[in-house]
């Protein structure tokens, strides 16, 4: 799931709890004035983050958190205000605290309520987004655990399984790059393009490394497209996988056919974005 339908399902949840606050009556004293405050902080808070305001936003979800800890929304909120702000790959501190704080959010969340799939997406979504760089494949798999403790509570969503094909595609395809690298380095009369055929020797290491990986992630992506049969960025994902999956063949008729699987899939996600671009506007 991107992060804008990350954003929507939570923003659908938090919908719910505001509706609910309209229907709160006033006479609560100390405490629920503070938790009533708490509410008009929280929804003073989703008007700055519509706005694009997020550090106005995270100012009111954080103060909603203080006066009402057990307001769930304004938590989930701030976490994903924080995690809009992170951008992948820059190398500032203040980006760094951005994701960390995103992170520590999401996981107090999932600490008083292990199965919330908003705070697990989340959490799976910022952790892949500060894996890529410095690359750091330790955090590519914590995040595909939370990806998979999704799938596990809701096995019927296709997203899960995208995204457990996307990483396993991530950290199948760094391993292909640093061995042809390194045999590159050590051949240096010996032109290997990327996609050639890899040597037997650095075929059967990455077979090693990376076999159980790739067979994972298109497993996955399959799953993926079975339960969403017009899941075009599943689709271009398996394409890639089963390139990598013909790193592995040993005879040149099984890397043809696996390359020829991942080509028909170009053409299906190419007809699938055309019937996408040829269709009627929905109505509002």
């Amino acid at each position: 799931m991107n992060p804008s339908m990350h954003l929507r399902h939570i923003n659908k949840k938090l919908s719910v709890a505001l509706l609910a606050v309209a229907t709160v009556t006033v006479a609560f004293g100390a405490s629920g004035c503070a938790k009533l405050k708490a509410r008009d902080d929280l929804n003073k808070g989703v008007a700055a983050y519509k706005d694009g305001k997020f550090d106005q936003a995270v100012e009111f979800f954080k103060e909603s958190e203080d006066l009402d800890p057990t307001l769930p929304s304004a938590q989930l909120y701030l976490a994903t205000a924080y995690a809009t702000q992170y951008i992948p790959g820059a190398p500032s501190d203040d980006n760094v605290r951005m994701g960390q704080a995103a992170v520590k959010e999401f996981q107090d969340i999932l600490s008083k309520d292990p199965n919330n799939v908003s705070a697990i997406d989340g959490i799976g979504s910022i952790l892949f987004n500060m894996a890529g760089t410095p690359y750091t494949r330790e955090r590519f798999e914590e995040s595909k655990g939370y990806h998979m403790k999704h799938i596990a509570l809701v096995p019927t969503d296709p997203d899960p399984y995208y995204w457990v094909g996307v990483i396993d595609w991530t950290l199948a395809y760094r391993s292909h790059l640093e061995m042809r690298g390194k045999y590159r380095l050590s051949h240096p009369g010996k032109a290997l393009k990327d996609d050639d055929a890899m040597p037997p020797d650095v075929r059967d290491d990455y077979t090693k490394e990376n076999g159980m990986l790739i067979d994972e992630g298109i497993d996955n992506l399959r799953k993926a497209i079975e339960l969403r049969p017009d899941y075009d960025d599943a689709m271009a994902y398996l394409n890639l996988l089963l390139r990598r999956k013909a790193d592995e063949a040993t005879t040149p008729d099984a890397r043809a056919a696996l390359l020829s699987q991942a080509d028909d899939l170009i053409d299906k996600v190419k007809e699938i974005k055309q019937k996408r671009a040829e269709a009627p506007p929905a109505k509002s």
